[in-house]
């Protein structure tokens, strides 16, 4: 059952889950959503209250989670609008042509098409097919890195995802966004690191954290660029 709390100006919608485990635990998943699993007749005063307490932490978690949700994507796909590769900006330039293709020069990214209504889906197949070479590229040398930990994942993946930038399945595949295409190499570096540090510590721990910050000195920096994109 999904329930919620009021705490100040913010509404806590938290799943409810009875099971025979003898403590109340709070977790928070890549989705921002709250689970609460309590042992079997718990009061519900005694939920909320526990909920009221740790929700300066719910509310971090999910803040934190924020940061690998891509903004909508609002834009027309007309010359002149601006679009990111790796964190550069580049107008696109759209002209009519007996061949659908895509190029960049300069500052600008032109897209030949026989249908400019086919631009959004011509400019998205080149970032996909630059996300298949770079992402592949940049985690190379990240996963060798990580054999020292006895790790190495079953495979980079590129999947379209609404709500994440990157994850990691349980069985070892890095799943990655490949809306990444477009932001600075940093922060994809910084989102491998992140799913490849899964592979060590499977939750959100100080171990984790600790990881992460050995390996990526600089996240910080990259995590508020992600959060500043689009």
């Amino acid at each position: 059952m999904v329930y919620y709390i009021n705490f100040g100006s913010k509404k806590i919608l938290y799943t409810l889950l009875y099971t025979n485990r003898k403590t109340l635990g709070i977790t928070v998943n890549p989705e921002m959503e709250v689970i609460v699993k309590a042992p079997i007749n718990t009061h519900v005063g005694t939920i909320e209250e526990k909920i009221r307490k740790r929700a300066p932490w719910i509310i971090k978690q999910q803040n934190y989670f924020l940061t690998f949700h891509p903004k909508p994507n609002q834009k027309k796909y007309v010359t002149g609008e601006s679009h990111f590769y790796l964190g550069r900006q580049y107008r696109i330039e759209v002209i009519e042509s007996d061949k659908n293709e895509v190029s960049y020069k300069g500052r600008f990214i032109q897209i030949a098409t026989k249908n400019k209504s086919n631009a959004k889906q011509l400019l998205n197949d080149w970032y996909r097919q630059k996300a298949k070479q770079k992402f592949d590229e940049i985690a190379t040398p990240i996963i060798e890195k990580f054999k020292k930990y006895n790790v190495e994942p079953k495979g980079i993946y590129i999947q379209e995802m609404k709500t994440r930038w990157g994850s990691c399945t349980p069985n070892g595949k890095i799943i990655l966004n490949p809306e990444l295409i477009k932001t600075p190499k940093g922060c994809l570096e910084y989102v491998i690191i992140h799913e490849l540090c899964h592979l060590v510590h499977l939750n959100h721990n100080q171990k984790f954290f600790d990881l992460q910050a050995k390996e990526c000195p600089m996240w910080e920096k990259w995590k508020r660029k992600l959060e500043e994109f689009g």
